[in-house]
């Protein structure tokens, strides 16, 4: 079996114009499907009207919510079943610690999961992008310089490895928080992706759509640090660290670490 595409989005992607995003989307699960997972939120209320109105004239078959209170509807049958025939699982946004630990690790993630190996599209959009890796970053300041010991990171889903995603990425100024990100966990690239943009996974590499740009942040060479020796507070220095900035039609290979010179087609 050969796992499908992966649609991870910066947050406040397009509903009412081109919807450069969404139709990628709904050009990926071929008019079936779709179930919009909302558990990220407290209050879901009005998510499956804005997304019914966003996919409206695209080619989505069947969109329905499913929402988990708490983390014991993660194991009703009633629940489980709104994933029955599913193309695509497509969450939205809110607090992704709520994603993780409600569904994390139940029968409704290991059908989720079950979708996407066996060729199902599986998208996220701000916490629904950030609960995608096997780390995710939770909490640290925005728009400032980072200082030692201010994140929370935590167990995500664990459908990207070695990578941690950081969303609403330009506009809220959190390159910072990447920075710290990586100096403290070097063999895994930072992704930064700004609101309207995406980056599609489909095996060893990604495509970037949207009208934004995706912030690669590599510290595999990076030859000195003060993340571990530093007391908190303390600003972050790190040498040779390398930045990549890619926009619609860039591509990356995640195995050899470098975008690819070749356009998206």
């Amino acid at each position: 079996m050969t796992e499908g595409p992966l649609v991870i989005i910066g947050g406040h992607e397009d509903k009412e114009g081109e919807r450069a995003i969404l139709k990628a989307v709904a050009e990926r699960i071929v008019g079936g499907k779709l179930v919009l997972a909302t558990m990220a939120s407290r209050a879901p209320e009005g998510y499956y009207e804005t997304y019914s109105q966003a996919f409206a004239g695209l080619p989505v078959g069947e969109l329905v919510e499913l929402y988990v209170q708490d983390r014991a509807e993660a194991h009703d049958p009633d629940k489980l079943a709104v994933l029955d025939g599913a193309a695509g699982v497509f969450f939205s946004g809110g607090d992704q610690l709520r994603i993780s630990s409600q569904v994390g690790d139940t029968p409704i993630e290991a059908r989720i999961r079950e979708i996407w190996r066996t060729g199902g599209l599986l998208a996220g959009t701000s916490a629904g992008a950030s609960v995608m890796s096997d780390t995710m970053l939770v909490r640290g300041a925005s728009a400032e310089t980072h200082r030692i010991g201010d994140l929370q990171m935590a167990p995500g889903l664990g459908l990207v490895r070695d990578m941690i995603i950081d969303q609403h990425f330009a506009e809220r100024g959190r390159i910072g928080r990447l920075l710290g990100a990586v100096a403290e966990s070097p063999r895994v690239l930072g992704v930064g992706i700004d609101e309207d943009t995406a980056v599609i996974l489909e095996g060893e590499a990604f495509c970037v759509i949207g009208s934004g740009a995706v912030y690669i942040v590599d510290a595999e060479g990076v030859t000195a640090s003060n993340v571990a020796d530093a007391k908190p507070e303390r600003a972050l220095s790190m040498t040779d660290v390398k930045l990549h900035v890619l926009s619609s039609g860039d591509r990356f290979d995640l195995a050899a670490r470098r975008p690819r010179s070749a356009p998206l087609s």
